[in-house]
């Protein structure tokens, strides 16, 4: 069965997943900025893979940050849900913010419960390209609009069990995004700075590390 991951209409113009072109706009967009990188992927060069215009284009998003936008929401809507299955039905806030810290420190594998979506290579974008949203000089205006919404929506759901936890615990909202943006950069160095982390072929060495700290930075 395949799952819808509902996205705010103003993340786009029109919606990508209302029509087959859309949908391959979204795909090949994160095949193509996940190859190039951001600042290398133009629209002109999505339209010549895809064999669309580039006006085509620009009737789903106005531009290519509007799109990298659309896909880090995305990409938060689907951690979102996957907390939540995660933590369905589980009475102990330890074994929850255990599972959560797992979900959020691990290395994506494939859902296929979404088919349009690569999310092992979304992931990778969110790892190397997704602080170029944000950090621009629109951000206060972006953030007023509810841009980052869904990044936001993931980091309370965390320290929320983070306070259940430990009610007197003083910064829950310092710690899990620490933990998310810590744990995306130990990724990264893991794959090309290798010398800068502890990581081990076939082992789960951020994992166990953010855990670890979590547990007792909160202890």
């Amino acid at each position: 069965m395949q799952l819808h991951i509902k996205i705010d209409a103003k993340f786009y113009t029109k919606n990508p997943e209302s029509s087959d072109l859309g949908m391959r706009i979204v795909s090949a967009s994160i095949e193509m900025i996940n190859e190039l990188g951001f600042e290398s992927y133009t629209f002109k060069k999505l339209g010549v893979k895809i064999g669309s215009n580039e006006s085509s284009i620009y009737r789903y998003f106005k531009s290519k940050h509007a799109l990298l936008v659309y896909l880090i929401n995305w990409y938060w809507s689907w951690v979102e849900y996957k907390l939540i299955i995660a933590t369905l039905n589980v009475p102990s806030a330890t074994e929850r913010l255990m599972s959560s810290i797992e979900l959020l420190t691990q290395e994506v594998k494939e859902d296929n419960s979404f088919s349009f979506i690569n999310e092992v290579l979304l992931s990778k974008i969110i790892i190397s390209e997704s602080s170029k949203a944000y950090h621009t000089k629109d951000i206060d205006l972006e953030n007023e609009k509810g841009y980052y919404k869904t990044y936001k929506q993931v980091v309370k759901r965390v320290s929320d069990i983070v306070i259940e936890v430990n009610p007197t615990f003083k910064y829950p909202k310092m710690l899990i995004s620490t933990v998310i943006e810590g744990a995306h950069q130990q990724r990264y160095f893991s794959k090309h700075l290798p010398s800068l982390t502890d990581v081990e072929e076939g082992k789960n060495n951020i994992v166990a590390f953010y855990t670890d700290m979590v547990f007792k930075t909160i202890d």
